[in-house]
């Protein structure tokens, strides 16, 4: 490694990241931690082990009675699960052969393995991976009156992505039989959730991270259920960044009203890398008395390195950060605005935070005393 590579802070430095995910959730950490974030993990869900899922067999058995004219699977771990839990029923074959007849749509890349690792071949899949574009191919075609059976990813009843699909298939005239794979339930560590939840409402998480949509669903729901909904939605719709690894687990945010960014390969390493690369850009850095200051969620940054400072502390800073009505950053902020920010009455006590606060950026000519009048940050070039 080079010199100028070991010098080259991480592009995550600072800025802290929740992970939703139940499955791959180390795995995801690690590519973050390695970047410089600081993870926050809690699972949003727990799958029901598809074996024991009554409304998975009782699809299974009703495409095995009535076999389709048209197969779409959504997923490819969906759609592999799915066999496997056939397998393990004693009905694996009698599917296959329910299958033998129909036309097959692939929705993906991992569903086309999935479908070719079964021994079928789907005659077409769109190039986007989006449902939207299936639906689009399909208007052309006659499906009134067809049996087309829908492979979903998740039992989902708020917020729910897969409606418009399958609204818009039975809106031309098909007969839809929906197929849920991955039923999730609420995690067993509801009081880890709980307060990842409540870290995210109170913007104390930089970003958060989500890799399917059953997840982004029981987070809002549980917000709900806690009167923390309208807070996180804020937060979600403001100050928290938020990512998903496709569109599919994007759908429930976005019914929500919540912006979000996916990339464009629906995997980790590539959701990672947009993390690392789109966050930062979100929070420039300021230049303070020559050195390079960034504002984090939960920490302050200066020249790369992350400073130990105080919940108190923080908030003073942010505070010195914050655009005037002029939208200049940089300018006084008087000592009865930073008593209100510290939650005191003495202005002794500003003093004394403001000293912690110098303390703990290193430079201490970062924080400018503006005589009689206040505090200022030392922004470069005001």
């Amino acid at each position: 490694m080079s010199d100028a590579a070991r010098s080259t802070p991480p592009s995550l430095a600072g800025f802290t990241v929740a992970i939703t995910a139940a499955r791959r959730a180390e795995e995801f950490g690690a590519l973050l931690t390695r970047r410089g974030a600081r993870v926050s993990a809690a699972p949003a869900i727990e799958m029901i082990p598809l074996s024991d899922d009554p409304a998975l067999r009782a699809g299974t058995e009703a495409v095995i009675a009535s076999p389709p004219d048209l197969l779409i699977p959504t997923t490819g771990i969906g759609f592999r699960g799915w066999i496997e839990a056939a397998d393990e029923w004693g009905l694996a074959d009698d599917l296959m052969a329910a299958f033998a007849g129909a036309r097959i749509i692939s929705r993906g890349p991992k569903v086309t393995g999935a479908l070719r690792a079964a021994g079928l071949r789907e005659e077409w899949s769109p190039e986007s991976e989006s449902s939207a574009e299936v639906l689009a191919h399909l208007r052309p075609e006659d499906v009134e009156g067809r049996r087309v059976a829908v492979q979903l990813h998740g039992a989902i009843d708020d917020w729910d992505p897969n409606r418009d699909f399958v609204d818009g298939l039975a809106a031309m005239g098909a007969e839809v039989v929906s197929v849920p794979v991955y039923s999730w339930q609420r995690p067993a560590d509801l009081d880890a959730f709980d307060a990842l939840i409540a870290d995210v409402a109170a913007c104390r998480i930089d970003a958060v991270t989500f890799t399917s949509g059953p997840a982004a669903v029981s987070m809002m729901t549980r917000a709900r259920e806690l009167g923390e909904q309208d807070r996180l939605l804020t937060a979600l719709q403001g100050p928290v960044a938020v990512y998903c690894v496709g569109p599919v687990t994007a759908a429930p945010l976005e019914i929500a009203g919540v912006t979000t960014s996916w990339p464009e390969r629906m995997r980790l390493g590539a959701l990672a890398r947009l993390v690392a690369e789109d966050l930062p850009e979100r929070d420039p850095e300021l230049l303070v008395a020559g050195h390079r200051l960034g504002l984090r969620a939960a920490a302050a940054v200066v020249d790369g390195e992350v400073c130990e400072v105080s919940g108190s502390s923080l908030r003073l800073l942010k505070a010195l950060a914050e655009p005037r009505s002029s939208g200049q950053v940089g300018a006084v902020v008087s000592r009865a605005e930073l008593l209100s920010v510290i939650g005191s009455d003495d202005e002794h006590a500003v003093e004394v935070a403001i000293g912690r606060l110098r303390a703990s950026l290193v430079h201490r000519e970062m924080i400018a005393t503006v005589v009689k009048r206040g505090y200022r940050l030392a922004v470069d070039d005001r």
